[in-house]
Order: C-alpha cells, then structure tokens, then sequence
C-alpha cells in the first residue's frame, strides 16, 4: 500500500515539471522570443567603410614627388645606393591589412631631408559604429594632440575692423570652434632661408585645411638641435572615409643659422597629400 501510494506522488511532481515548462514555452514570453529578424527588435549594423586595401607605401610616392621632396637623391653618385633612396624602407608593421608605412632619408651639401608616409586603415569593433564614424573618431583625436593654435583674425579680414558678430565665421574662430582658411591660401611673408627661428606667418601657422579628403589638417614646428642647426618638420594628415594619411616631411639644414622655408615646406608637403587622396578616390 505504501508503494501504491508513493507512485501517484512521483507522477504528480513530474505532470507538474513538464506542465511547467509547456507552459513556458507556449506563451511566448520566453527570452527567445527577442528574435532578431522581428521588425522594432532587430539592430541593424552600420554601414562598413569604403577602403578594405591599403596601397603599397613606398610605391604611394612616385619618383617626380621624391625629386621634389628629397633633392638630393638626384646627386647620389652610386646607382645602386641612388636605387635604395628611392626605393625608400617600409615601416614596420604587424598587420599590414591595418597600417602601412614608408620612410625615406636622404643627404644633400645643403641639408638632411626626411619624408615619411603612414596608412590607416580604421576598422570599428561596434557593429552600432560605422568604420567612418570610428575613423573620424580617432582623427577628432589626432587633431587635439597636434594641439593646433586658434584662427587669428586680423583687422583687415573684418569691414571696417568691426569686432565680428556672434555666429559669423570670425566670431566662431574666436570662440575656439575649428574655423579653418581655405587650403589653398597661402602667405607670401614666410620666412625665408637665414631667417630667424620664429614660428610661422599666421597664413601659415598649424591650422585645419580645407579641400583635402573629408578633414585635414597642417602642424608646423621649428626646432634647434644640439648644435645651431635648425630642423622644421611639418605634418599633413588626412582623413578620407575610413583611411587616415598622415605625411610628415623634415628638413635640417647643413649650414648653421639657416632655417628650412615653412611655406616651402608646406607647399611641398600638401601637395603630396593631395596626389595620395586623389589616388585613394581613384
């Protein structure tokens, strides 16, 4: 009788558990039901970035370009070592499907020049996140490092020198939104060479550019060495959809109290940056 009435209590309990979990399972209010091909429930990934590649880096650069740049590899007397200089050396990297580099040093009577050239190719972890969206990130990023000066505006940018109004391009460089001069203006005062170590023309100070790939901008720095040589280095760095280039272009001269041209320098270097965007669209 015992066992008779222990049985009925074992098939109670298990009608129960599984009365349970049908009953779970026909509501449809499970966890399972977040099903992402429902319409209002589903998260659709953001759109990925134009550039999957990144192009070869020391053939970016063509030989007219590092003529230019590098003058005195046209007076390298040995072919061999002429060979190399234009060859150029790749940067170091671990994943070249990310970023790429080369780097170019050159050796002339008058100066040193050194050129190199960096891609970056920006790939977002956040499937909310576009590729452009995280790449715009990361150049907002290398913006604030550069830590470029605010836009002077002088009197004769203003009629009359009439102190400009709130919301007008001068007033939003006064108020430290980026307001940048078209790229395509450049000083006619940059110091030449044998000048003072100053900075560079407010024409030619660091600033945002215009006109280079979605965003850009130019740094520009004047520094001594141990000795009275002068080295300037200037940067351009750009960003085109998912892709950051960055340029960074130095010359130290050989002969002391010499100071290598900014506007020389500059004009040399976005010029460069803007063949390698065209390159990219193309």
């Amino acid at each position: 009788m015992q066992r008779k009435a222990y049985v009925p209590g074992v098939a109670a309990l298990l009608a129960a558990l599984l009365a349970g979990c049908t009953g779970g399972s026909g509501d449809g209010a499970t966890a399972d039901d977040s099903d992402p091909g429902r319409p209002g429930v589903a998260t659709e990934a953001a759109e990925p970035g134009k550039y999957r590649t990144l192009p070869e880096p020391c053939g970016a650069v063509g030989p007219e370009a590092l003529d230019s740049l590098l003058p005195g590899i046209e007076e390298i007397a040995d072919e061999e070592q002429r060979g190399k200089a234009y060859a150029g050396e790749p940067t170091l990297a671990y994943d070249t499907d990310r970023k790429v580099g080369c780097r170019w040093k050159v050796e002339s009577a008058d100066a040193t020049d050194h050129l190199s050239v960096d891609f970056e190719r920006v790939v977002s972890y956040d499937n909310s996140v576009s590729d452009d969206s995280e790449a715009e990130r990361l150049f907002a990023q290398q913006v604030e490092a550069a830590d470029l000066p605010e836009p002077v505006v002088s009197e004769s940018e203003s009629p009359s020198g009439a102190t400009p109004e709130s919301g007008s391009p001068s007033a939003t460089a006064s108020s430290g939104a980026p307001s940048a001069p078209a790229s395509g203006s450049v000083s006619s005062t940059a110091p030449s060479s044998g000048a003072s170590s100053e900075s560079p023309s407010t024409e030619l100070q660091p600033r945002l550019l215009d006109g280079l790939g979605d965003e850009a901008f130019v740094d520009d720095a004047l520094n001594s060495s141990g000795s009275t040589a002068e080295r300037r280095t200037v940067t351009v760095a750009f960003r085109t959809s998912n892709v950051v280039v960055t340029i960074e272009y130095a010359e130290q001269s050989a002969t002391p109290g010499v100071v290598p041209d900014s506007e020389e320098m500059q004009d040399m270097a976005r010029k460069l940056a803007s063949r390698l965007a065209d390159s990219l669209s193309g």
